[in-house]
């Protein structure tokens, strides 16, 4: 007789992904963003990864929030809600567009905690890029998994005076976008009476990395042929489509910048960046 197991027997497990980073889905996240596709060989834009890299299951390996059903790669939560939390990225060199493409994803640590809205289990994944034989992105990625509870909608936090902002507008057509390129069948952010009957939201929910996708191109927009070192990013409250929410920021240093999500005045994501400034003719 084998002992159960428990959640520290899901740490140290790998799981290794490839990809082409094929040039038609590459054209398919472009159109998303409404901006031009790089071509076979370019760089991606930062964040583009998240894209590829991911593992199909079938339909009967679901759960019913539409991720794939927990106790797989990653462990058991209870029939917890999963929502990704935030992450690290450090940008080495970028990828390739249509060059094949590795990932290696390492489970990096699991805690429990308690929080005001009941138990807490958070995930921290490490992945790690490479093509050609060389790392190109390192990356930690946050999971958290909530008990069921009312989610936190309001934000508390007063969002600072913005040296550049974009205003954005999630329709459902760009969630649906979103969703479909990086192939997330999370239902919350397509599937409205599951995502108001079920996890308590009072609309679809806009992805985080979509949010901190957006959050990061405005700011490299202001800063052209500036490259991405090191991006910090965090969810603070879910932002529900379709109301108009504000990517901004602002420098705190040359080559340091604060970056948020904000509606209404107040916090909603927050994130900083580390970035090499394009220098000056």
């Amino acid at each position: 007789m084998t002992d159960s197991p428990t959640l520290q027997d899901w740490l140290g497990r790998q799981q290794t992904s490839h990809d082409n980073l094929d040039e038609a889905l590459v054209r398919r996240i472009a159109a998303t963003f409404g901006v031009e596709a790089p071509a076979a060989g370019q760089s991606l834009p930062p964040l583009w990864q998240w894209a590829f890299f991911i593992d199909p299951v079938e339909p009967e390996a679901l759960g019913e929030d539409g991720h794939p059903a927990r106790g797989g790669f990653l462990p058991p939560a209870n029939n917890r809600n999963r929502m990704w939390a935030g992450g690290r990225v450090s940008f080495i060199k970028p990828l390739r567009a249509g060059v094949p493409a590795t990932r290696t994803t390492t489970i990096q640590s699991i805690e429990e905690k308690t929080g005001r809205t009941g138990q807490l289990l958070f995930v921290t994944l490490l992945h790690e890029y490479s093509q050609g034989g060389e790392l190109t992105i390192s990356e930690e990625q946050d999971i958290v998994y909530r008990s069921p509870a009312p989610p936190k909608l309001e934000g508390s936090l007063p969002a600072p005076q913005a040296e550049w902002q974009r205003e954005i507008r999630p329709d459902s057509t760009l969630l649906f976008r979103y969703s479909a390129v990086t192939f997330n069948g999370h239902r919350i952010h397509y599937d409205h009476p599951y995502c108001t009957d079920r996890e308590g939201y009072p609309g679809l929910v806009v992805h985080g990395p979509l949010i901190a996708t957006l959050m990061l191109d405005t700011c490299l927009r202001q800063f052209p042929g500036s490259r991405p070192r090191f991006f910090s990013y965090r969810g603070l409250r879910p932002l529900i489509a379709p109301a108009l929410f504000r990517a901004a920021g602002r420098l705190t240093q040359p080559g340091h910048a604060e970056l948020w999500a904000e509606q209404g005045g107040t916090l909603a994501h927050q994130a900083s960046l580390e970035f090499d400034l394009q220098p000056e003719a």
